[in-house]
């Protein structure tokens, strides 16, 4: 077209972008908070605390993970397990990817010589004399990290800040096998490790500040974006996106189709469908953290519609991607085909279905009221924490700037009838947030009200 007629066109989109709220969400959480939290926003005012020497306990896949982006950093890593030779795949884990950089061009064979060169391989906790931040990375079984742990606290200077890497075992419960709780952190990482931007750093009830400004100093060398969080079940993270997977389950359950539940969840912006998300992180994962959520719970469990689906997936095997099996139907290869015929045997489909707006509510609420909840419960201390943590730890709908971000789009008011609505048809899950019904009442945004600052809802 003439090309004074396509300036008019680029200048109107250039306008409609620019004012499109969705614009500001985005800059303010991507760039603006993201980069605060970077630079330490909220980190403790104690002098430096640079990792020169790291341990890392458990040279699994997690294990091997974290002391690659360690070593790739520059720091000195001991990777330790129980066996040599599970500790020299964790070292091989780093080598590969050094070797996938160099096909690439972007790793030279000194490069990598350096990197594998500053991890130690090994089965010895003499080896972690002088280290002075350790990183557990064991099995999920309290009684396994409490051993690790009395065996490297016995070693390691009395200084050296103790973290544990769990993605849902309470802090304070692990910190108990600890002589020095104060010096006790979360330390949560996502998988992969080398690609996952986020980590999630705990603070447990004894948690001092030198410790949090170590895991925090950590992070930063190892070029990633932390937000810090107080202990409670599953922290921010997964007290999240649990509710969004099971919101998935629950209604293929119900009748609803699960392409609709899988297309609508990616049309609003989710990098995953919580089907596949569930096949991604192995459906028998879900069955232990259900079977243990339950266990603490009691008869106030709320989700024994979605045991009934994962658990019987589990019981034929299905177990997601890694067994080529779950949700969806995988070729010997691992490479996904589609959604499992089998679903639509044991879950029929509804005639009537819901429109896809109302699916899309369901899951996005299924979020972001467990979001506010958080803030509410001073597990989260900080909104800009949980729009950066939502949107690079499992990928909540970019364009939107985050769970905060979202709410402020959509209006508190409106978002209090579309929770009223979701609580009157589907349950007490979506009940509104007593903060976020007051702040529709006095007519608040969240950036308005916590102004990007530390935040208190009380």
């Amino acid at each position: 077209m003439p090309f004074d007629t396509a300036l008019k066109i680029e200048a109107r989109w250039f306008t409609h972008v620019m004012l499109n709220p969705s614009s500001t969400a985005m800059i303010r959480s991507l760039f603006i908070n993201k980069e605060a939290l970077e630079k330490g926003a909220n980190r403790p005012a104690v002098p430096d605390q640079t990792v020169r020497k790291l341990g890392v306990l458990g040279a699994g896949m997690m294990g091997a993970g974290i002391a690659y982006v360690a070593a790739n950093a520059g720091i000195e890593v001991v990777l330790i397990d129980a066996a040599q030779e599970a500790a020299d795949r964790g070292k091989a884990h780093a080598e590969g990817i050094l070797a996938k950089g160099m096909k690439r061009g972007k790793v030279s064979a000194e490069k990598m010589a350096e990197v594998l060169g500053r991890i130690t391989a090994t089965t010895d906790y003499a080896a972690l004399e002088g280290a002075d931040l350790i990183v557990e990375a064991v099995f999920e079984d309290p009684k396994v990290k409490a051993g690790v742990t009395a065996q490297a606290e016995a070693v390691i200077p009395e200084t050296a800040i103790f973290a544990t890497n769990t993605s849902t075992l309470p802090i304070s419960d692990l910190a108990k096998a600890s002589a020095r709780p104060g010096q006790f952190i979360g330390i949560h990482f996502f998988s992969p490790v080398d690609k996952m931007m986020l980590v999630e750093i705990i603070r447990g009830k004894e948690t001092g500040d030198i410790a949090v400004a170590k895991a925090l100093d950590f992070v930063r060398q190892i070029r990633k974006t932390p937000i810090v969080v107080n202990d409670a079940r599953f922290f921010y993270a997964n007290r999240c996106i649990i509710p969004y997977i099971n919101e998935g389950i629950r209604m293929v359950a119900e009748g609803v189709a699960p392409a609709l539940v899988e297309n609508a969840a990616r049309l609003v912006g989710m990098p995953l469908g919580p089907l596949q998300l569930v096949d991604e992180t192995s459906i028998d994962l879900g069955v232990k953290i259900a079977k243990a959520t339950r266990a603490a719970m009691g008869d106030a469990y709320p989700d024994g519609a979605v045991d009934a689906v994962l658990f019987a997936l589990a019981d034929q095997g299905r177990l997601g991607r890694k067994s080529n099996s779950g949700f969806y139907a995988y070729d010997d290869k691992g490479t996904r085909l589609g959604l499992w015929a089998g679903l639509a045997e044991a879950y029929p489909v509804a005639d009537a279905q819901p429109e896809l707006t109302e699916v899309q509510h369901r899951l996005l609420f299924a979020q972001v009221l467990e979001a506010v909840r958080a803030l509410e419960d001073g597990v989260l201390t900080d909104i800009r924490e949980g729009d950066v943590g939502a949107i690079l730890g499992w990928g909540f709908a970019p364009w939107s700037g985050g769970p905060f971000s979202w709410l402020d789009i959509l209006g508190a008011e409106r978002a209090v009838t579309i929770c009223d609505q979701l609580t009157e048809t589907y349950g007490a899950r979506f009940t509104t947030p007593a903060l976020l019904r007051e702040m529709a009442a006095k007519g608040e945004t969240f950036y308005g009200r916590f102004a990007g600052a530390p935040a208190k809802a009380a």
